[in-house]
């Protein structure tokens, strides 16, 4: 019991000390950063959440494809030519590393950066569930930089570790249960081109099926044990962050929606022990990135219009579960390509400068 006491109190200071202090202007020293697939739906957004942060940025680097190679891109009132992504691009002075480019590419790149010296801070699933590369939401977790290369998880993981973090520490969890309702700009611009060109009575060149007034229960690919490869990322993803044990159930349905932006999650929660909807509601009003909008009979709840453009998650429809024990639902909204990708891979780099763990 009182080791359990002494790693609850642990957590529960690291998320102060994000909240509290992660964000206070001036604590940072001067970096060097390089943005790998910076003409990418998240690329772009890294870049407009990077312009918004109180990291002192020397010097930049916007790196893409040879196609995207020569564009010009705006940061704090200067313009950066985007150069082609190589083998030599890290061989300068570049502190940290944020890539957005795909798996394949930070298999091939982000090892070269590391061993440059630069911290990768990377958004594919490439190397979220390696035992040795920390997988970090800074609301739950601080980077250990035992290894150079920060993971950055599946966007609905994201929203919803937050909200779990502080309910895990007082209550226990016993099993989660996700369904998610996830917006199309999580398949980059081909599925907003999809549900696009589907108002327009045309054809999908990226899901199976129409999105346009639709919904498709399939996100990633199917594997032999009927789960798609999504829905294994976000069982994986929560146990490796909050640090579940075998007994601790978890799984997932994950569905794409014809919704432009920020994803939604339904998460049906099983606690050791039992609380009520009036001590989940305080809590995570006080919970760091949480925004609690729960009246319903004000018809006050979460909904992805509310979520787009900020790094808060939003919960609501916060109620008992009446058909098991201890049990309850949680609505939990974010923006999957702000808070779901960019900001928490910037608010990882951040803490390391807040917290001056940068060697």
């Amino acid at each position: 019991m009182l080791q359990r006491k002494t790693i609850l109190y642990f957590l529960k200071e690291v998320r102060y000390n994000f909240q509290h202090s992660v964000l206070a202007k001036g604590d940072f020293f001067m970096v060097n950063i390089a943005i790998v697939g910076a003409t990418g739906v998240v690329g772009t957004k890294m870049i407009e959440r990077l312009e918004e942060s109180d990291l002192q940025v020397d010097h930049l680097y916007l790196l893409a494809s040879a196609r995207s190679a020569g564009k010009v891109l705006q940061f704090r009132g200067k313009e950066y030519v985007v150069e082609e992504l190589t083998e030599d691009s890290f061989k300068r002075d570049i502190d940290y590393a944020i890539f957005s480019a795909g798996g394949g590419t930070s298999l091939k790149f982000a090892p070269i950066a590391e061993h440059d010296g630069v911290i990768v801070i990377d958004n594919s699933s490439a190397w979220r569930m390696d035992p040795e590369i920390d997988l970090v939401v800074p609301e739950c977790n601080a980077p250990t930089l035992e290894r150079k290369i920060i993971a950055n998880p599946n966007c609905s993981t994201i929203q919803s570790v937050v909200p779990l973090r502080p309910l895990h520490d007082a209550f226990g969890l016993k099993r989660v249960a996700y369904t998610t309702y996830q917006a199309v700009s999580g398949s980059g611009q081909a599925g907003i081109n999809d549900l696009r060109n589907g108002e327009k009575g045309e054809a999908p060149t990226n899901y199976p099926h129409p999105i346009y007034n639709n919904v498709l229960p399939h996100i990633d690919v199917f594997l032999e044990n009927g789960y798609t490869k999504e829905e294994m990322k976000m069982i994986q993803e929560t146990r490796k962050i909050l640090g579940l044990s075998d007994d601790v159930a978890v799984t997932a349905t994950c569905v794409r929606v014809p919704v432009y932006n920020s994803h939604s999650v339904e998460i049906n929660v099983t606690f050791e022990k039992d609380t009520t909807p009036e001590e989940i509601r305080a809590l995570l009003a006080k919970a760091p990135g949480v925004i609690v909008l729960d009246k319903p009979e004000e018809n006050v709840y979460p909904t992805p219009l509310q979520a787009t453009g900020h790094d808060e998650v939003y919960v609501g429809r916060i109620r008992r579960d009446i058909s098991q024990p201890n049990s309850f639902h949680i609505w939990c909204v974010g923006d999957n390509i702000r808070k779901g990708a960019a900001s928490n891979a910037i608010q990882i780099a951040e803490y390391i400068e807040a917290h001056n763990l940068r060697k």
